[in-house]
């Protein structure tokens, strides 16, 4: 029977002002911010933490990107929509969905170009976007479009006007996002259900891991019967057919709708088998309304974003903090399905161990590299999210399992490595560091071993392919890249000093992980290799410095030159870059020098916003002095401290958060600089409540430095069954200006240093500052 429902009298400003008094943290949450510059998996409001179903409108993800990570999807200047994807990861994009009214188009067509396809403009007045749920007018079919999703099943709501001519395309057979060219696709029809897959080659699969393809699989019901149907290939409709392959392939079905009339969809979603996403669907959705889905998906926002529970300081850096929250929890989805089946490395499917009610051990994720995440991502979730952390771990060790190798960054667990390095060793480290063990730590540590010291037979997924190298010289050389492939070089790379740093904190963490297991000759390799960067420091100029396989230093060196032995990044940087022994780096430098270097650094780079300055272009800050828009930066604000100029770090901190970071659409995290699946985001949260350890909880008794919070109270408050007690900290400020500790207690001691021990954290109890202007 047709549900028939009255349109809303009020207006819809009215409604989007009601939407956002809602309570909870999700009503701080803005989606589009940042957005001008938006990665593919970066926009997807209708998503629930770190789930398998991402549902977002696109306006140009259909003209997908040629290197594989250009911004692409959502745009927050565009004014038309080319449908709703359901799939939104790391090189994982399709499954458009489009509602219309009239002629048929099977097409997207081009932006600029109005009625040259299904597209449909909109006006920003008309949408509405929050954790869990997004809504738009299509302007030109005068369709409400709604999205919100389960884990893995994405629920679409359309409500039409009164004709005879309403479609509801299904564009299967397209490249969408970052999915790279579609190989090959399939969709059925029969009943008010529609199924199929869609086989794609990401670029980075096919630098990576040529042999393999991503498939992605859907099943979806409407609650609606059409009055006709058929399938197309591009723009050819063949009216009445029901199932086609192919490129290019789709299904459209077409109604006769009343005034205010709804088609609801339920799409299950799978990277397995169509059997599975049918599964998902079945498990996660039935009889679920999309009314409640919607609420459930606000309400598990809710109960995700206040973990992390701040109260006072302004409103816009409330929205700064909860939207930072909600990217950091969308990144890294869901990539196993209910049962435990998982996509496995050869492009088989494997089986999660299941508990004995059913329920799957643990998960399995695909991730974006984990490069720079240890200066946010992996401290907040050891804050926060352990479970997560935890099943973060199990996941990766799924791949290594399997494929013999850990993968930097993976997409249905193919290697897609990203950069060309791999943090996933440290990661893992700096897990079991925290306490984070619920894992073969014996498996784990032989897959963090590998991963720092083997080059034997070494993939290309598996990144740092120079290190061998680095292991015999305790460097990696500079090398001229003449292949156009510079991360596939074995004997150096042309970013070789950049290299030599992240393999020696890396190695750092691994020497953590082997004292820890009483591996003594591993501790002692890994401890030598953490040293490697003594060997690129050039006292002459105080900087870090590219060397030749020779050992000689580069000539005509330029610190400001970006890409020659360093990636997205340049010596003034990178030489910052020595986490695992700060105090070394400053006692090379000598305080006085260090401090006065730094601080004069950030008062030019205040001048240019921090980063790129209004340019809006991910590599727009790496040949300047600080570039808070890319991850090799994220820590030097905080560097302070170990200079015994604490107070610097509170004033730069606070100067990024007030400055980098906005609330509107073009700046965001910058002006258009790279969010890379929540990292800045994170980064702002974990600044903001004034808590950050430069050594990413890779050092013996990882501890926080301590810095001034934006908020009157910060509540840290878990499941009791994942940790008994909360962490609150209190701050006394008079203003937003008194940025400067005076004085702290923790359970009513008071503070000997500006720092708190991670233990200290987990135990709970309450740490209590006292802050002014001076």
């Amino acid at each position: 029977m047709k549900r028939i429902v009255l349109l809303l009298l009020t207006s819809i400003q009215a409604t989007l002002l009601f939407a956002q008094k809602e309570g909870g943290p999700a009503q701080y949450v803005r989606p589009n911010i940042g957005s001008a510059h938006s990665r593919y998996f970066f926009y997807t409001p209708a998503a629930v933490p770190f789930g398998m179903a991402k549902l977002a409108p696109s306006t140009n993800g259909s003209e997908g990107n040629p290197s594989g990570w250009e911004a692409v999807g959502y745009d927050d200047r565009h004014r038309s929509i080319e449908g709703f994807a359901n799939f939104h990861e790391f090189q994982i994009g399709g499954i458009v969905f489009a509602p219309t009214v009239g002629k048929l188009k099977t097409f997207p067509g081009k932006k600029e170009e109005k009625n040259s396809g299904y597209s449909s403009s909109f006006d920003k007045s008309d949408e509405y976007a929050t954790a869990g749920y997004y809504r738009v007018i299509l302007k030109d079919y005068q369709i409400k479009a709604e999205l919100t999703a389960t884990e893995r099943v994405g629920f679409h709501q359309y409500t039409f006007p009164e004709t005879d001519s309403a479609n509801v395309i299904f564009d299967i057979g397209h490249k969408m996002g970052e999915s790279g060219p579609v190989l090959d696709a399939k969709v059925t029809y029969d009943h008010g259900h529609v199924w199929g897959y869609v086989i794609t080659k990401p670029v980075y699969v096919q630098k990576y891991q040529e042999s393999a393809n991503v498939t992605l699989y859907f099943y979806a019901v409407l609650d609606q019967i059409p009055a006709s149907y058929g399938a197309f290939r591009d723009s050819t409709q063949f009216k009445g057919l029901k199932t086609i392959r192919g490129k290019g392939a789709g299904i459209y079905l077409q109604f006769k709708t009343t005034k205010g009339e709804q088609i609801g969809i339920k799409t299950g979603l799978s990277y397995t088998s169509v059997d599975n996403a049918k599964l998902n669907l079945t498990k996660e959705a039935s009889g679920l309304t999309f009314a409640k889905a919607k609420a459930n998906a606000i309400q598990n926002w809710n109960k995700a974003l206040g973990r992390i529970e701040v109260k006072g300081g302004l409103e816009n850096d409330r929205i700064k903090f909860y939207t930072g929250l909600f990217h950091a929890l969308l990144g890294r989805g869901l990539a196993s399905d209910v049962n435990g089946a998982y996509p496995k490395n050869d492009g088989s499917v494997g089986q999660i161990p299941l508990l004995k009610n059913g329920i799957p051990e643990y998960h399995h994720y695909n991730t974006d590299a984990i490069w720079g995440a240890f200066w946010n991502l992996t401290q907040l979730w050891a804050i926060a999210y352990p479970e997560y952390y935890n099943d973060w771990v199990q996941s990766q060790l799924l791949v290594y399992k399997d494929a013999g190798w850990l993968g930097d960054g993976i997409a249905t667990s193919k290697y897609v490595s990203g950069v060309g390095t791999n943090f996933t060793g440290l990661a893992i480290a700096a897990a079991y560091n925290a306490g984070i063990r619920n894992y073969d730590i014996p498996l784990a540590y032989e897959a963090v071993r590998k991963n720092e010291l083997e080059a034997k037979s070494r993939i290309p997924g598996a990144g740092k392919l120079d290190v061998g190298v680095f292991v015999k010289k305790g460097y990696s050389p500079y090398v001229k890249d003449q292949t156009g492939s510079p991360e596939l070089n074995k004997q150096g790379s042309p970013f070789g000093a950049s290299h030599t740093l992240e393999y020696s904190f890396s190695a750092f963490a691994a020497a953590t992980f082997a004292k820890a297991l009483h591996k003594t000759k591993d501790y002692e390799q890994f401890s030598k290799l953490s040293e490697g960067w003594k060997l690129l420091y050039d006292p002459a100029t105080k900087f870090i410095r590219p060397k030749d396989g020779e050992g000689r230093f580069l000539d005509k060196f330029d610190p400001f030159e970006a890409w020659k032995g360093f990636q997205e990044g340049n010596a003034w940087q990178y030489t910052f870059y020595v986490p695992q022994a700060p105090e070394q780096l400053v006692s090379l430098i000598g305080k006085e020098t260090f401090s006065s270097r730094l601080d004069s650094i950030f008062t030019v780079s205040q001048k240019n916003s921090f980063g790129g300055g209004k340019q809006i272009d991910a590599f727009a800050g790496i040949q300047g002095l600080y570039n808070h828009g890319n991850q090799p930066n994220l820590h030097v604000s905080w560097l302070f401290h170990y200079a015994g100029r604490p107070d610097l770090s509170q004033k730069w901190v606070r100067a990024i958060c007030n400055e980098f970071y906005g609330t509107d659409g073009i700046h965001g995290y910058g002006y258009g600089q790279d969010e890379d699946q929540g990292q800045l985001g994170a980064w702002y949260v974990l600044s903001s409540i004034g808590l950050f350890d430069v050594k990413g909880l890779t050092g013996p008794d990882p501890s926080f430095l301590v810095g001034a919070p934006l908020f009157d109270m910060v509540r840290i408050k878990l499941p009791k069954e994942l940790r008994k007690n909360e962490f609150l900290i209190k701050v006394n400020q008079q203003n937003p200006g008194d940025i400067y500790i005076q004085s702290g207690r923790f359970n009513g001691v008071d503070l000997k240093g500006l720092s708190i021990g991670f233990e200290d954290l987990v135990k709970g109890g309450v740490l209590e500052l006292e802050v002014g202007r001076e």
